[in-house]
């Protein structure tokens, strides 16, 4: 009989949500999940594939079709008790929620003087790149970054996929869990069988350099490292800072990698205006400026609705190619 080790063990994106999910309804009971599709047909993305089976329809609840509807029942379950996992089906439909989280789940615990609060998770999606148009395809993340009380999520990897949604289950205050499309099943790495809880409101290095910083989340993550791989041929070392988390921001790690190569790249699939790239740029420009040797670059969709046709989707993104001209640009600035 054989006595090696198991082989690493490798999960998907999208694996790696649903055993966050299916090992926080084993270990708290209050653990529940309520959306549309999400028990028989286990979202359109197939995500939760399973749950329903594990766990039944009382703990795995489909819905009608109504955002605000099924948002404002679990901001009121949060309330009284239960860890209620929203599921909204694509991030557009944010606009339908909105609200429910900016008005109630955000402001309840200031308003009651600390005596309430909503423990309360919000999954949707993100992104481009599956030709979902104009209205499935949006990345309308920086709206929620601009609300006190809400705690938002942006996970690029698996590990941190199952670490982070687990550490939002767990927190007190909603947070909005942000899940990229691309990634569900186009990324696969190590994951640990088990307790993973990964802290919001830290970055990491996802890349250690030493000329320019670049500094993003989400997919973009993939985009930048792929960027500095082909700029390092070049001579050019690319440091690739992965937030993770927009709210609370890590501001610490921001300025600790602007001030390192004082040359920075702030890259991100929501569009331009108004987007977090702004808010980081302004970050560095006050509390960084006498490190930086050039202006701060701002990488960004242009400010128009996501294209459905393959040519121009792919034009609207940042894409490797984008990212390592403004890395040679910057390097020699």
């Amino acid at each position: 009989m054989s006595t090696a080790e198991p082989g690493p063990r490798q999960l998907t994106f999208a694996e790696a949500v649903r055993e966050a999910l299916a090992e926080e309804m084993r270990r708290d009971s209050r653990v529940c999940i309520i959306g549309e599709d999400v028990a028989e047909a286990g979202t359109p993305f197939k995500v939760l594939s399973g749950l329903v089976e594990e766990f039944g329809t009382e703990r795995v609840i489909d819905t009608p079709i109504s955002e605000a509807g099924f948002t404002g029942l679990a901001v009121g379950a949060a309330m009284t008790g239960m860890r209620p996992v929203v599921d909204i089906m694509f991030g557009d439909f944010l606009t339908l929620t909105l609200d429910q989280l900016v008005n109630q789940a955000a402001k309840i615990h200031y308003m009651s003087g600390g005596e309430l609060h909503v423990p309360m998770v919000l999954r949707t999606t993100l992104g481009a790149t599956r030709r979902t148009a104009a209205q499935h395809s949006q990345s309308l993340h920086a709206w929620v970054s601009h609300v006190p009380g809400l705690k938002v999520v942006l996970p690029s990897t698996p590990f941190d996929a199952k670490g982070l949604l687990k550490a939002a289950i767990r927190d007190d205050d909603p947070v909005i869990y942000l899940e990229h499309k691309f990634l569900y099943r186009r990324i696969k790495e190590d994951v640990p069988d088990g307790e993973v809880v990964t802290p919001i409101g830290r970055a990491r290095v996802a890349r250690v350099g030493r000329h320019v910083s670049v500094i993003t989340y989400a997919a973009m993550l993939h985009v930048a490292l792929e960027a500095a791989e082909a700029a390092a041929r070049d001579g050019i070392d690319v440091e690739v800072v992965d937030l993770r988390t927009l709210l609370p921001l890590d501001e610490e790690a921001i300025l600790r990698t602007a001030a390192k190569t004082g040359k920075v790249i702030v890259l991100h699939e929501a569009t331009r205006t108004g987007g977090p790239g702004g808010e980081i740029a302004a970050l560095v420009a006050e509390h960084a400026f006498e490190y930086l040797d050039a202006p701060v670059v701002r990488l960004a969709p242009p400010d128009t609705p996501v294209p459905y046709s393959p040519p121009l989707e792919e034009d609207f993104l940042p894409n490797a190619r984008k990212v390592g001209l403004a890395i040679r640009a910057l390097a020699d600035y």
